[in-house]
């Protein structure tokens, strides 16, 4: 029997999800706490900010109740072993696995592990990666590539298809087209210099903005009436669609969105945000940017320089060569079996 834990915030999603999946899955809530953290803060800036400080002190004893709650579950039904993806809610879980020596697999999506994982891997029976293992410190012989699992959707398709699905979508088959998104939230730094540059894209290409609920209404009062060559979205559940007709996709840099695009080989623009804990999403830009796999844009306190991310687009626009080049190298950082891989590293160690 499968069970999935989650933290109350997430419980009721979970279970939707779980239930339209058709999975036998039971899902259960757990008790946990996070620390906050912030790049930009020093000791003072915890003190100022009294509210942050108090939540990390009360957040420790929710950790100790997902650590008792690990524990009277595990004893009550001891499971063969545990998969642990690495957010907060897994460190409780984790901690007691180990001292009822309780095989756990770890995965890190990341190029810059969290700090559940960091924890968690000292024990842990195998760690499984998402991105190639030159990017991490973990042991060689308990880390395994296996790169991160995505949906079905996420495939690379042939010119011609691209064309057909550039048609679908409502755009000429034969111009160029650029899908730009902040991730499900919309991310307003992008969504403001898109605006900025707008009018030089579309007298190039046709353009699409995926700018998340939150910004919608306000762009949408703000973008250019003429809507010919441009698209404005607040959400849609068909973005692998809009990848798959996309020449050129300007994204975040998310382990999960990273995975989608080096399954379809596209040739991307990254604008990571900075904010997050430990910059994972700076960490994984430059990794890329390095292997020659993206371009990167960098997204500051004062925002996305417009002058900036245009000129990475029109590169790309201007330069079949390199885009064929980036998709290609991102294209080698692809592990499409990640599923099967996973499975079979969780079924290994439950033996």
């Amino acid at each position: 029997m499968l069970e999935f834990w989650t933290d109350k915030k997430y419980y009721s999603n979970s279970k939707d999800a779980v239930v339209a999946s058709g999975l036998e899955m039971r899902v259960r809530k757990l008790s946990a706490g996070k620390l906050r953290r912030y790049t930009n803060f020093g000791f003072l800036d915890y003190l100022a900010h009294f509210k942050d400080l108090l939540s990390n002190f009360l957040d420790l004893f929710r950790v100790l109740a997902g650590m008792w709650q690990s524990f009277c579950r595990f004893a009550a039904s001891r499971p063969n072993v545990v998969f642990l993806k690495g957010g907060f809610v897994c460190l409780p879980v984790g901690i007691v696995a180990h001292w009822m020596k309780i095989p756990y697999v770890i995965h890190d999506s990341d190029a810059a592990p969290g700090l559940t994982n960091r924890i968690l891997a000292k024990h842990a029976t195998k760690i499984a990666t998402g991105m190639p293992l030159e990017f991490y410190n973990y042991p060689q012989g308990r880390a395994v590539w296996t790169g991160i699992p995505i949906g079905a959707d996420f495939v690379r398709i042939s010119k011609a298809d691209q064309e057909k699905a550039k048609v679908g979508l409502g755009f000429g088959a034969k111009r160029l087209l650029v899908v730009v998104t902040g991730g499900s939230l919309g991310a307003a730094h992008i969504n403001e210099a898109i605006l900025q540059i707008h009018d030089d894209i579309v007298k190039e290409a046709d353009l699409v903005l995926v700018s998340g609920k939150v910004n919608y209404e306000e762009l949408r009062e703000r973008a250019p009436k003429e809507r010919e060559h441009f698209r404005l979205l607040d959400f849609t559940n068909e973005l692998a669609k809009y990848y798959a007709a996309a020449d050129v996709v300007v994204a975040r840099a998310g382990a999960s969105t990273l995975a989608e695009l080096a399954s379809m080989a596209k040739a991307v623009v990254l604008v990571p945000n900075h904010k997050l804990p430990g910059f994972h999403q700076v960490k994984n830009a430059e990794c890329y940017e390095k292997a020659e796999a993206a371009l990167l844009v960098r997204d500051t306190e004062t925002g996305v320089d417009g002058e900036e991310l245009k000129t990475a687009i029109f590169k790309l626009l201007e330069n079949k060569t390199l885009r064929e080049k980036l998709s290609r190298n991102l294209a080698k950082t692809a592990k499409n079996d990640a599923v099967k891989e996973l499975a079979d590293i969780v079924l290994k160690v439950r033996k």
